[in-house]
């Protein structure tokens, strides 16, 4: 495209350099900026040019430039915009979305930068009106219409009963009350919705006081504010019904048209079905679709003929005998979704807003050109470690499925599934106010459908009996995202499967097990960001399964190597000395690295052959969308909600948020059971259809939020208040409520069934704790060393300071009074005392045991006169320190206020364990005498050593 800068306005120079809005009002042929003070009021008798810019997670900006006609605005204004935002579009690089206004006949997308309405003003700059200003002293009773379910379109109509009907809803605004009338055909979303709009006028026309009532089309004279509302008619009389508008007859039957613009006149192009090979990147063309008209213009094609276009669509929409439309300008690459939509086929690109390449190329472009071109190289940015958004400390239960039942695994299995088989997981962990649930299904890639099937009913039975206060999510193997890693932290795959319906299903195709043995070979490929989120997936022992960006772990029968690729980070290689202890603990390794490989290695993956070196790429988590649906007669509609926020979700519908790695199903309390019991379908279809065409796979993971029970991996997409998602009653209700009180109102959050518990965690049925390294033995023979990069990952880690967690760990409630209490006269000798027991922990250096005697159970046991001595030591002073009167059952204190249970009831495989306690920190709850008889260390020694060789210890004494 030619263009220089004398075909640009200098109003224009620095627009879409930054995130936001900006707007200019066409006044003698030119757009001069209004202040920000002024946005979103619009004069009948002016045109505008809007830009909204809206910042991506790729880094880059996406441009959306509309230009608004007043009603009143002259040909020659409107005229001017149009071009106007085609030469603001050049500015910006040519590849902003075009959208043309007419005021009452507004976009979706338009109108939701204005939230919850605009109502235009009479008057305008160039017309020679007069701006009308707003005066409480001279109010002008006015009836506005309102017409939709997710913006409203507001329009000011005639005070007059002819005006009223049965299908819309009516705003009266008075001097002293603001009156809502609900046509009878009307639905709830919608009068919710309008409840909106009165809100707005309360506070701009009325300061925030005044009255406000609603009235129900067909109510007669029940009430006294039905009456008042009827005497500004003249009274009470039946409505005709009402007959169907010029702009809203039916654009179903129109027959979609191509037209080439040639020489600034539509030609018709002749063909069968519509493809993109008809559009030539040299030639701009209109698509005619009835309630939209489409201008597409071909890259090369210069700014001459895209105003011809422009102007050529105007034209095209004068015609007497057609509907109102949309116009939507679009430039070649920078199609819209449905614009791609209205052709038969669309080949799959890669999104050119992302490219950094494609923003290089138009800023030198524009520059050479004499643009100024700051902005357009906007930096990617830096990409971040996907977080959870979860609390990780609950418990969980697995159960894999076997045909139509399921069988609870223990907790030392629980982490490793099988990818023939399928599974059912429960997480119960705690939220800001109550327990959570996640319910979710995982189907390996060589599961067999019914069992598929019987996991999602068996599932799905499991919410019911939560009362559907659970998340219900479906994940397959491959595309699980991070939450399903940092529940189960440490994960396995491996090969083949053990349930009944994968055995059925390989005996009937005769096709070869390959279900893992401990004794065959074995080749996992290892993977994650750190402790709290390692997997290590089995995959086929040849050395094509390699990658230089990965770790592997090798084993046949009593061999057993590591192997470590050329691009793999010391964190990489940490993790699998960890997953070792999971998969072989009991075997010495022979670490490998990349290129000096020895040849028994190679032998063992059948020879030396060419991998690959990029690391497995997953679904980047894109910009969201929010949709709402409707499903009838086995279709699925949506339509998208723009500039979504929490009040977009409507109690009365389902929503699906689209954020491409994943989809969230949210279900309103006031859907009805048939639609709520179908709701996973509604994920399921959504992913079949994809309907913005970005090939998303039909193996996303999929959630089902209940309202009321939204999760903070969900919530994270909005501004949230958790008490709009508890309130009772439908939209309407909710919304009149607050409107008329001007507070939210207070609501009865639902109740669970939650046990009570100090450390604000479930009980599970067998009592036990869950740890997260079940597997671990304490007669490993191997004790490995770690880097120090590890050593700091793996403090993070066990810090719960430092985890990304919505909830952190439950502290442990000191016993001690607090100064100032009744007993605060105890504290002085208590604080002595504790001074006194200080020092005897304090052991000095030289009396330390070795590390390398440290492992020894033998080494370890303290001598009895030693344990003599410290048991007197410690008596003595804890007569000072501990309350007397220790009640039969109760647990003593330590010398930090702590209660003090035996190491029997401590460790994660007790089978009477103690509940109250922070399970992350259990080896506090020891006595001095037992820490050091396990330890073989004072609790002081115990902590100055780094975490990592602490959680060894903890691991080995089954405290971790």
């Amino acid at each position: 495209m030619a263009v220089s800068m004398r075909d640009l306005d200098s109003a224009f120079q620095g627009a879409g350099q930054k995130a936001g809005m900006e707007i200019w009002r066409i006044e003698n042929f030119c757009p001069v900026p209004i202040p920000k003070s002024s946005y979103g009021k619009f004069f009948t008798g002016d045109s505008y040019v809007i830009l909204k810019t809206t910042a991506l997670k790729s880094g880059a900006f996406r441009h959306d430039i509309h230009y608004w006609l007043g009603k009143d605005t002259s040909q020659d204004e409107a005229g001017t915009a149009a071009i106007k935002t085609v030469e603001l579009d050049a500015a910006l690089g040519g590849r902003a979305v075009q959208y043309r206004e007419v005021q009452g006949h507004e976009t979706e997308r338009f109108l939701s930068y204005f939230k919850p309405c605009i109502i235009p003003q009479e008057g305008g700059a160039a017309s020679g009106f007069k701006h009308t200003e707003i005066n409480q002293q001279d109010h002008v009773t006015r009836l506005y219409v309102c017409k939709g379910k997710h913006v409203v379109n507001v329009k000011e109509v005639p005070f007059a009963r002819s005006s009223l009907n049965h299908d819309d809803i009516f705003i009266l605004d008075t001097k002293s009350k603001i009156f809502q009338f609900n046509g009878s055909n009307s639905s709830i979303q919608e009068r919710a919705k309008a409840l909106e709009v009165v809100q707005y006028i309360k506070d701009t026309y009325h300061e925030g006081k005044c009255d406000v009532a609603a009235i129900e089309d067909g109510k007669l004279m029940a009430d006294s504010e039905t009456g008042e509302f009827w005497s500004f008619f003249g009274g009470f009389a039946p409505l005709p019904r009402k007959a169907a508008a010029d702009d809203e007859r039916s654009t179903e039957a129109f027959t979609v048209k191509l037209l080439c613009i040639e020489k600034g006149q539509p030609e018709p192009v002749q063909s069968d079905s519509l493809t993109r090979e008809l559009l030539d990147t040299n030639k701009c063309f209109v698509l005619d679709c009835g309630a939209e008209v489409f201008v597409w213009m071909g890259r090369s094609t210069s700014l001459e003929d895209r105003k011809s276009a422009s102007s050529a669509a105007e034209e095209i929409l004068r015609a007497s005998d057609r509907p109102k439309a949309h116009v939507i300008r679009v430039i070649e690459g920078f199609e819209t979704v449905m614009f791609r939509s209205k052709f038969e086929a669309w080949p799959q690109t890669t999104e050119v807003t992302v490219s950094e390449d494609g923003r290089g190329k138009v800023a030198a472009l524009l520059k050479r050109q004499g643009f100024n071109v700051k902005g357009l190289l906007k930096a990617d940015p830096a990409k971040e470690e996907p977080q959870p958004y979860i609390d990780c400390t609950g418990n969980l239960q697995v159960w894999r499925v076997n045909d139509q039942e399921k069988t609870l695994m223990p907790s030392s299995e629980q982490s490793k599934f099988y990818s023939g088989d399928c599974y059912i997981f429960q997480y119960t962990y705690p939220g800001e106010e109550k327990e959570e649930y996640l319910v979710g299904t995982w189907f390996g890639k060589q599961s067999v459908e019914e069992e598929r099937a019987s996991a999602i009913s068996q599932a799905s039975k499991m919410v019911e009996s939560l009362k559907s206060q659970a998340v219900q999510a479906r994940f397959y193997e491959g595309k699980e995202p991070i939450q399903f890693f940092s529940i189960f932290q440490s994960f396995i795959i491996y090969k083949g499967g053990v349930s009944s319906g994968y055995k059925k299903y390989i005996a009937e195709n005769s096709i070869e097990d390959e279900t893992y043995s401990e004794d065959g070979i074995a080749l996992f490929r290892i993977q994650g960001s750190g402790p709290d989120n390692m997997q290590a997936i089995q995959v086929e022992p040849v050395a094509m399964s390699l990658n230089s960006s990965y770790c592997y772990i090798l084993h046949s029968g009593a061999t057993l190597f590591t192997w470590s690729g050329s691009l793999t980070t010391t964190v990489d290689q940490e993790l699998v000395e960890r997953q070792l202890d999971l998969i072989k603990p009991n075997l010495q390794s022979k670490p490998q690295k990349e290129g000096s490989e020895n040849e028994q290695f190679w032998n063992l993956l059948g020879g030396k052959c060419e991998y690959s070196s990029q690391k497995i790429a997953k679904d980047p988590e894109s910009d969201p969308h929010l949709f709402s649906c409707s499903f009838a007669k086995g279709n699925l509609k949506v339509t998208e909600i723009f500039n979504f926020s929490q009040d977009d979700l409507m109690t009365e519908d389902i929503f699906i948020l689209d954020c491409r790695s994943e989809i969230f199903v949210w279900v309103g309390q006031q859907v009805d059971s048939k639609n709520r019991s179908q709701a996973l379908n509604f994920g399921e279809k959504f992913l079949e259809h994809d309907f913005l065409l970005e090939n998303l796979s039909r193996e996303t993971p999929i959630y089902v939020v209940m309202e009321g029970s939204e999760p903070p991996f969900f919530t994270r997409f909005f501004t949230w208040d958790s008490a709009k998602s508890v309130m009772h009653g439908n939209s309407f209700q909710r919304k009149l409520a607050i409107v008329k009180n001007g507070v939210t109102p207070t609501v009865d959050k639902p109740k669970r069934r939650t046990p009570t518990s100090y450390s604000g965690r479930s009980s599970v049925p067998d009592k036990s704790q869950r740890s997260r390294s079940m597997s671990f033995s304490p007669d490993r023979v191997r004790v490995r060393g770690r880097s120090p990069a590890f050593n700091a990952l793996a403090a993070a880690f066990e810090n719960p300071n430092a985890r990304n967690l919505s909830t952190p760990p439950p502290v442990v409630k000191k016993l001690y009074p607090k100064s100032g209490t009744p007993d605060s006269a105890n504290q002085a000798p208590r604080a002595a005392a504790i001074a006194a027991l200080t020092t005897t922990f304090e052991t000095p250096k030289a009396t330390m045991i070795p590390r390398s005697v440290r492992g020894s159970p033998e080494a370890t046991k303290p001598k009895p006169e030693a344990i003599a001595k410290q048991n007197s030591d410690s008596m003595s002073i804890r007569a000072l320190t501990i309350q007397e009167d220790v009640k039969e059952g109760e647990a003593a204190e330590d010398e930090e206020g702590l209660p003090v249970f035996p190491y029997e009831r401590l460790i994660v495989t007790s089978s009477d364990p103690i509940t109250d306690i922070d399970v992350t920190k259990r080896e506090t709850y020891l006595s001095s005498a037992e820490f050091r008889e396990k330890f073989g260390m004072t609790k002081a020694a115990f902590y100055k050593l780094p975490k990592w060789k602490q959680n060894k210890h903890k691991l080995a004494l089954h405290l971790f």
